[in-house]
């Protein structure tokens, strides 16, 4: 179940590093999607980067979808996060430091969730996101802002909160395929939903 709501709103309002202040406005929360947003077929995921489960549709099934559906322009992909902790919060704000690093940063962060989620303390947790955002080419200037990003973190938070109650989502991975929830599955069914609704 997703719960923790008001201690996450309450943990967004306060920047993680505290060390600087970065004077930015409130953002909106940006719908990160991939593949054809003129699709007949939209497929919502919503996840959690500290969710094993995730970890694992995104090793197993997301790698075949992308190849299959996406990249073809066959569907369109719509990500949305979900935080059942600080840590998933903050690996959100690290993969959304740019836009255009997004997923990359996404299946790094999943492929290494044990590495950093289990890393132990919070400094060594960011320390380990850290190391998966540098791969990615974003710098620890980048990153520190990212973290400090107050009005961000209210607004993922605001969003999440905002998305989950309307689509009545309570746990990760759920997937919604033209607006049918359905939750974990595999990529056989899931690919087999998608070309019902292709097919219709």
């Amino acid at each position: 179940m997703i719960t923790r709501r008001t201690t996450l709103a309450a943990m967004a309002a306060t920047p993680l590093l505290g060390t600087k202040s970065f004077a930015q406005e409130a953002l909106d929360v940006k719908e990160m999607s991939l593949g054809n947003p003129d699709s007949a077929v939209t497929v919502i995921e919503y996840a959690s980067y500290t969710c094993p489960h995730c970890a694992s549709f995104h090793t197993n099934t997301y790698p075949q979808l992308k190849a299959n559906y996406i990249d073809t322009n066959k569907i369109n992909f719509i990500y949305r996060d979900v935080y059942f902790d600080r840590f998933g919060l903050w690996a959100s704000m690290i993969a959304r430091c740019d836009d255009t690093k997004f997923f990359g940063i996404t299946d790094m962060l999943y492929k290494r969730q044990p590495e950093w989620s289990r890393a132990g303390d919070a400094p060594t947790v960011v320390a380990e996101m850290r190391k998966i955002g540098l791969i990615a080419g974003l710098s620890n200037e980048q990153m520190d802002a990212c973290l400090n990003n107050q009005p961000m973190a209210e607004a993922l938070v605001a969003r999440f909160q905002e998305t989950t109650a309307k689509d009545d989502v309570n746990s990760t991975p759920t997937l919604f395929v033209n607006g049918t929830k359905y939750s974990n599955m595999s990529y056989t069914q899931l690919a087999d939903l998608i070309d019902q609704e292709l097919e219709a």
